[in-house]
């Protein structure tokens, strides 16, 4: 208990912050496993982003947050939430680039964090190098010239993992961290997508008031009635404490990622106040001034907000020659429909689709019109496919460009090789230039087209197939076959 005795102790929000491949998802998942809350859980953690254990009769909750560069925003985002972090560095590895980024993000959000040295079981593990390195980086190690605690760790064996756990409730306790139960309700969007059964599904970290079906909730840019209120687990509950997260069925639009809610007996004044004016997803996110064949418009679509959000900061940061631009016409979560495809047809744009599919009408409709659909489950792969495009504008009208991925074999002057289209439609039996690195260098022709093992006349954007080609120039992985 604090001073003010309407304040009540709330566990600890957990983030674990580090290098790629350094061990986090290896040290969660056996902190998930080893708990028998976590373990109820099984797959629904991965859409909820959110999940308790409890350690010593003490409730903790951990953020999952990407691993990958791309997505660098959310991993900001899970810091600035979290009210302790665990900084991961691998044993064998030392300090490294995201490490580097990780620790930035920890001291400008003032998260304070504990240090869990991972793989300690490899026998390339050297922990007094990853002091040095830390020492190296302004993190200054317990019994090494600093206060930050540490604690060797394996995510396979198990071994450090209790104590990194009390640790975290050891610095849980220096924070006395506490909520008010009379206060309206408030936390954080950690995820936001469109539903096919169950309508805008949000999921929440709640910080501080309860959280209950029926509250008004608001954020900046939607609001809705909670309907539905569910627990990690995935179970409907009436009612949350903080730190717990939840996921709400109830908003009327999608709500924004790291966007901070309020829910209570709310009146409209309140929520007029909370809320702004919400643009259309269909709006322009970015204008160009150029006009004409220069410009490559694109409408992106994602399964999460959050992929949105990381798809669309690495689209607008494809570097630009002069004459050339790009435009981000629309952005919105959920599969691709019909809509998306009218929007495409009357602003001349392509779709990129990251981990999700277009509706049959809509792949009708897009082949009707010759609008490109470009779907993918690897955010690198949509902006290959841009960057695609503009070679295709600076190189003259070109009908398809297929990326090689792999040579099965060659004999006779024939060559089977497998690839993906990644722009315009690769079709049988016609001519192409073999490129490297946007240079031709030599000519072939298709004479067998196939499609998951079925000889097909076409294949469009986005999917994968294999081909018999005639030529005299060795095609190579990274080679790429050019219609016109």
């Amino acid at each position: 208990m604090s001073e003010n005795n309407s304040k009540q102790k709330r566990p600890p929000i957990v983030v674990v912050v580090g290098h790629v491949d350094h061990g986090k998802t290896t040290l969660l998942d056996y902190i998930r496993k080893s708990n028998v809350a976590a373990k109820e859980a099984g797959g629904i953690t991965q859409s909820v982003g959110a999940y308790e254990i409890e350690h010593n009769k003490q409730r903790i909750t951990f953020i999952d947050t990407p691993g990958h560069e791309a997505f660098s925003k959310m991993r900001v985002r899970g810091a600035a939430l979290a009210d302790i972090a665990i900084l991961v560095v691998a044993a064998d590895e030392g300090v490294k680039p995201q490490t580097k980024e990780s620790i930035k993000v920890l001291q400008e959000t003032k998260t304070p964090f504990v240090v869990a040295i991972t793989k300690i079981d490899k026998s390339a593990a050297d922990i007094n190098k990853v002091k040095s390195d830390l020492a190296a980086n302004n993190v200054l190690l317990e019994g090494f010239g600093g206060n930050v605690s540490f604690q060797g760790v394996s995510g396979k064996t198990g071994q450090g993992v209790d104590d990194i756990l009390d640790l975290i409730l050891l610095a849980a306790e220096m924070e006395e961290l506490t909520y008010d139960p009379n206060a309206n309700a408030r936390g954080i969007v950690l995820e936001s997508r469109k539903d096919k059964q169950r309508g805008f599904t949000t999921s929440v970290i709640l910080k501080d008031g309860k959280l209950r079906t029926g509250d008004i909730i608001a954020t900046k840019t939607s609001k809705g009635k909670i309907k539905i209120l569910e627990n990690f687990l995935g179970k409907k509950v009436d009612s949350l404490d903080p730190s717990s997260p939840a996921v709400i069925i109830g908003f009327e639009t999608l709500p924004k990622t790291g966007e901070e809610f309020i829910a209570g007996k709310l009146s409209e004044e309140e929520i007029k106040k909370i809320t702004v004016k919400n643009t259309c997803p269909e709006a322009r996110s970015q204008f160009c001034k150029l006009e004409g064949d220069c410009v490559v418009r694109v409408i992106l679509k994602a399964d999460v907000s959050g992929s949105l959000e990381a798809l669309s900061e690495l689209v607008k940061k494809i570097p630009m020659k002069d004459k050339y631009a790009l435009e981000i016409v629309g952005e919105g979560v959920g599969e691709i429909g019909d809509n998306d495809i009218k929007n495409a047809i009357a602003m001349k744009a392509i779709i990129l689709g990251f981990r999700v599919r277009s509706n049959k009408a809509a792949e009708n409709m897009a082949k009707d019109n010759k609008i490109e659909i470009i779907t993918s489950e690897i955010i690198y792969e949509l902006v290959e496919a841009i960057q695609s495009y503009f070679t295709c504008l600076s190189s003259g009208d070109i009908s398809g460009d297929l990326e090689v991925l792999a040579v099965f074999g060659k004999k006779s002057g024939k060559q089977i090789v497998g690839g993906r289209v990644v722009s315009g439609e690769i079709k049988n039996n016609v001519a192409l230039d073999i490129q490297y690195k946007g240079e031709k260098i030599g000519t072939g022709k298709i004479i067998n087209l196939q499609e998951a093992k079925r000889d097909v006349m076409s294949v469009s954007a986005g999917k994968e197939c294999g081909l018999l080609i005639t030529s005299e120039v060795e095609i190579k992985p990274d080679h790429h076959l050019i219609l016109r």
